[in-house]
């Protein structure tokens, strides 16, 4: 059987592999400390699990609107009004499978073949992969720690042509946890309006930041900046409901939701109407149990990034988002164990695995083969013992 090229050129997902593999370990009986997961290990709290509950118990199992129940979308008009300072009308959402679906859907419906989004590295995986599927071309921006992981303007007007459509902004960033403080997020909203690009804003972990940080959502920047943004976000990674799969997208411009929403009617139709129950709960709910998580994540933090920088030949920033640390790993490439040479991230995490049962992301799949991710969303005991396995293994390489 022949397969599309567009099925040929779609990379697999490193950090979901890296979740197989440590998964099917453990089945085994194998003592590994996952770091790679991009999720939380909490539960998801129960006032949310009692909304699905509630749901199922009065039959609620049936078809909904194709793009979302009416209460779904207006919780998510009033959390970005609340939260973000942003007003949309129900008809600018629209509510998928997940932050990813919103985003697939954004750029089948937005992209014409040779059409260009800007990619700022290191990158989510599936942002250049999501491009590519949609007949686009990912144009990386590379960017500086010390400019927080964002693209500077320089760079970003480097990389715009006749033919860039959009780009593409994480903040907080995965895999980074970097954040674009206002002064860099006004003048990347600048240069969207001088360039007339769109704005992907992806915001699926603004509720996990640190250090009193504000969170900046860029269409609340100007009228100007708000027309030309679409706003991504979900409940995965706040409300730890990543297996729930409510993603949501919000824009001022109309006829893209309803485009997105024709793509969604002929792919999935509906979230899970269980889900969007619980959805509502989640957006309308206490924020104590959101800042309790949020706490505990910083905590783990500040223990993951003290440990890795205990350990020669890493270097880690301090994320001020998200839940990820992102070593440089430069001094350690071109090291050997034996007859074996640890040239690329890939074979450094591979030697982790396999000599130190840790379980971290290569950075090559986010566009940075220098780095590794690990996420410290892991009990503080399993981060200690991890960080033991790891500077034990480390020391080995000469």
């Amino acid at each position: 059987m022949s397969i599309s090229t567009r099925a040929r050129n779609a990379a697999p997902s490193p950090t979901l592999a890296i979740t197989a593999r440590v998964r099917a370990l453990k089945l085994q009986g194998v003592d590994v400390i996952g770091f790679g997961a991009g999720e939380p290990d909490f539960d998801t709290p129960a006032h949310i699990k009692a909304a699905a509950v509630a749901a199922l118990e009065q039959g609620y199992t049936k078809y909904t609107p194709s793009t979302g129940d009416a209460d779904l979308k207006q919780a998510i008009v009033e959390k970005l009004a609340k939260d973000n300072g942003l007003h949309y009308k129900p008809s600018q959402t629209i509510v998928s499978c997940g932050g990813k679906h919103s985003l697939y859907n954004l750029f089948q419906a937005l992209l014409n073949t040779g059409d260009e989004v800007i990619v700022p590295a290191p990158y989510w995986v599936s942002y250049p992969e999501q491009v590519k599927l949609a007949d686009g071309t990912p144009v990386v921006v590379e960017t500086k720690p010390e400019d927080n992981f964002m693209p500077a303007p320089a760079a970003l007007k480097n990389a715009c042509t006749s033919r860039t459509r959009a780009l593409i902004l994480n903040s907080p960033s995965n895999p980074t946890g970097g954040m674009a403080d206002r002064k860099q997020m006004e003048e990347i909203a600048a240069f969207c309006v001088e360039h007339n690009i769109l704005l992907v804003s992806d915001e699926l972990y603004e509720k996990l930041i640190y250090d009193g940080r504000e969170h900046v959502s860029p269409a609340s920047l100007g009228p100007e900046i708000f027309q030309r943004t679409v706003t991504v976000n979900g409940c995965s990674k706040a409300y730890a409901m990543t297996g729930w799969r409510i993603g949501y997208a919000a824009a001022a411009d109309e006829e893209l939701i309803a485009a997105m929403g024709r793509i969604q009617d002929q792919s999935t139709s509906n979230p899970t109407s269980i889900a969007q129950k619980a959805a509502v709960a989640a957006l309308t709910g206490p924020p104590e149990v959101l800042e309790q998580m949020r706490t505990a994540f910083e905590k783990r933090r500040n223990l993951m990034v003290a440990g890795l920088n205990n350990i020669p030949g890493l270097q880690c920033l301090l994320p001020g988002g998200a839940f990820y640390a992102f070593p440089r790993i430069a001094d350690l490439l071109g090291r050997r164990i034996g007859e074996r040479i640890v040239q690329t991230s890939d074979q450094l995490a591979d030697y982790l695995l396999e000599e130190a049962r840790v379980a971290v992301v290569p950075g090559s799949g986010f566009g940075a083969d220098e780095y590794m991710r690990l996420s410290y969303a892991a009990s503080e005991s399993q981060i200690e013992m991890g960080l033991e396995r790891m500077a034990a293994a480390l020391r080995k390489l000469e």
